[in-house]
């Protein structure tokens, strides 16, 4: 992967053809633009030809039928090049929505290692910025540069069938106009490579931003990020200015050249003319066929920019297709039901050199609840991780039954996990999107009211202005955090779960809602296997174990009496939480 990076600058053809054929698209457009565009060039190519013959009949008599001709045979020539460019934009069109689903399926079995280490702006940029790059080669940049060489060898091949002494000079001086420009071509490679960057970098910044705004506008950070944000921008500006000045270059010096190129062969035909040897219609199609390659020599300029971008594009793109997938749904699909969920001396590292769990065991007998506690930071979160096969451990198994979770089917297994989280995350849209988030049957809207009256949540929809069908905005943020939870809540009952995971469910709430959230989280629990997360340890006194997590290892474990007993930290938490309590007297060993 890292040596793919470093060679992002060029355009690597067996890594462009890969993908091109990996999101196979309609092969028939492009092949059809190119040929009816062939078939332009070749109709414009005649035309010199003719006018020729047109201007040496002025000065005797003017074939009216012929020039009607000529007239007509140009304009088809312009009614040939529209559908080309239409058959070829329908086709570069069809290449980014293909190369687009392609990168959006990836994303979405990305796995959650790859996404903890990249950017979600910089990820985004693949499927819009690079996409775009791609497109704008296959179907704009390459078809032109095929017809511009089709147009170059075909005006080469008929100026040198009329006098092959000018078209001499023409086989001297373009090698001569491409040498000069070389060294541009190269810096432009790199520069266009460095821009690609700079774009995924802002993109990454500007969404992470616009996701923490309301952080950053409670820590009063709005100087930094437009400090950070004008940083960013002022390099894409300086990249941007060097590439337009790379691209300012080729463009009026290859023109330039090609004028003084067109003044010398014009001196050089007049003086021919004076002596006989070239008649005036031969030197005017001569200077329409060099007016003619003006264009395919501008069009190779931007052809060879546009590759250079693309470069940058295939690669990144590249990259991200062949990071390993989460793959959903291969392995032995086994409901959780009645079997016992076991983890078994696991070990566990985000990065080599940390170890997070360390030798962790514990065992959730069906329809029982079992709970963890313990300091932020000492794993808690990361069980759940683990268990959701989010990551796999570094050594040890964990088992549902006689079945490891390595060898389940991905997709059954998380179909079977109801997930309340602290943050109640939600989705952009409507309380019934959020209802049936992720369900694999239809629900109707009884048994979406009913889940909604189980997680204390029905009231407050009903009072909304279009009840189920109300935005709840970006985050929920029209809605309280307590609404959130229930709605989370809510949509676990639909899902009817095999497991349920509650990782700090009520941590974040006023008294109000904690007292509701929880009874429907009793609701919730009765008749499955519950493994809870949590820091008040009012919350889990009645779980039937309460494992207590410590610097990644399993300190000690047993009901809340036991562990008042027998876990000196234990009694601590417990004693610091309630002793202000006015209901319970701090307990003593």
């Amino acid at each position: 992967m890292h040596s793919r990076s470093k060679t992002t600058s060029r355009l690597h053809i067996k890594d462009f053809l890969k993908l091109i054929q990996l999101i196979q698209p309609r092969y028939w457009l492009f092949i059809c633009g190119i040929l009816l565009g062939a078939f332009a060039a070749a109709l414009q190519l005649a035309v010199p030809l003719l006018a020729r013959n047109i201007l040496n009949q002025i000065p005797h008599h003017l074939n009216t039928g012929f020039l009607i001709a000529v007239i007509l045979l140009f304009v088809f020539s312009i009614i040939l090049g529209a559908f080309s460019g239409t058959s070829l934009g329908v086709f570069g069109e069809d290449v980014v929505y293909r190369l687009r689903n392609r990168l959006w399926n990836k994303i979405l079995v990305l796995p959650i290692n790859y996404l903890d280490q990249h950017q979600s702006g910089q990820i985004a940029s693949r499927l819009t910025n690079d996409s775009t790059q791609v497109k704008d080669l296959l179907a704009n940049s390459l078809p032109r540069m095929i017809t511009s060489i089709l147009q170059l060898v075909g005006a080469m091949l008929l100026m040198l069938f009329m006098d092959w002494r000018m078209t001499l000079i023409m086989f001297v001086v373009v090698p001569l106009i491409l040498f000069c420009l070389l060294p541009v071509f190269r810096r432009s490679y790199s520069v266009a490579h460095k821009r690609q960057n700079a774009i995924a970098s802002l993109n990454a910044k500007v969404s992470e931003v616009l996701t923490k705004m309301r952080l950053v506008k409670s820590s009063d950070a709005m100087a930094t990020e437009k400090l950070s944000g004008e940083k960013q921008m002022s390099k894409l500006y300086k990249l941007g200015v060097r590439e337009a000045i790379y691209d300012s270059i080729v463009g009026p010096t290859t023109g330039v050249l090609m004028l003084a190129l067109i003044v010398g062969v014009l001196s050089y035909g007049v003086f021919r003319i004076s002596h006989g040897t070239m008649t005036s219609g031969t030197l005017m199609a001569f200077l329409m066929y060099l007016v003619q390659l003006v264009v395919p020599f501008t069009t190779l300029g931007q052809f060879l920019s546009d590759v250079a971008k693309t470069g940058g594009s295939t690669s990144k793109i590249q990259e991200l297709l062949d990071v390993a997938e989460e793959r959903t749904n291969v392995g032995v699909k086994v409901n959780a039901n009645d079997r016992i969920l076991e983890m078994n001396h696991v070990s566990f590292s985000y990065q080599t050199d940390q170890e997070i769990l360390h030798d962790v065991s514990f065992k959730a007998a069906p329809n029982s609840v079992v709970a963890f506690v313990g300091p932020s930071g000492s794993g808690k979160t990361t069980i759940f991780s683990l268990l959701e096969r989010f990551y796999r451990p570094n050594t040890g198994s964990i088992t549902i039954g006689d079945t490891d979770l390595t060898d389940l089917n991905l997709a059954n297994w998380r179909d079977q996990i109801g997930l309340v989280g602290q943050n109640a995350d939600t989705m952009t849209g409507t309380i019934r999107y959020n209802l049936t988030y992720g369900l694999k049957k239809p629900t109707t809207d009884e048994e979406q009211w009913r889940a909604l009256e189980l997680a204390y949540a029905k009231d407050f929809v009903l009072e909304m202005p279009a009840q189920l069908e109300t935005e709840i905005g970006e985050n929920g943020v029209n809605i309280s955090g307590g609404q959130r939870q229930r709605l989370s809540i809510a949509r676990a009952f639909l899902r009817d779960p095999q497991l349920l995971m509650l990782d700090e469910a009520t941590a974040s709430l006023d008294p109000e809602s904690e007292v509701m959230v929880q009874r429907a989280l009793q609701d919730l629990m009765a008749g499955r296997t519950t493994l809870i997360i949590a820091h008040r340890i009012n919350t889990i006194i009645d779980a039937d174990e309460i494992y207590f997590i410590e610097n990644g290892r399993v300190s000690g474990h047993g009901s809340h009496n036991e562990l008042i007993k027998s876990h000196p930290l234990y009694r601590q938490y417990f004693n610091n939480q309630f002793a202000k309590s006015e209901e319970v007297e701090p307990v003593t060993e």
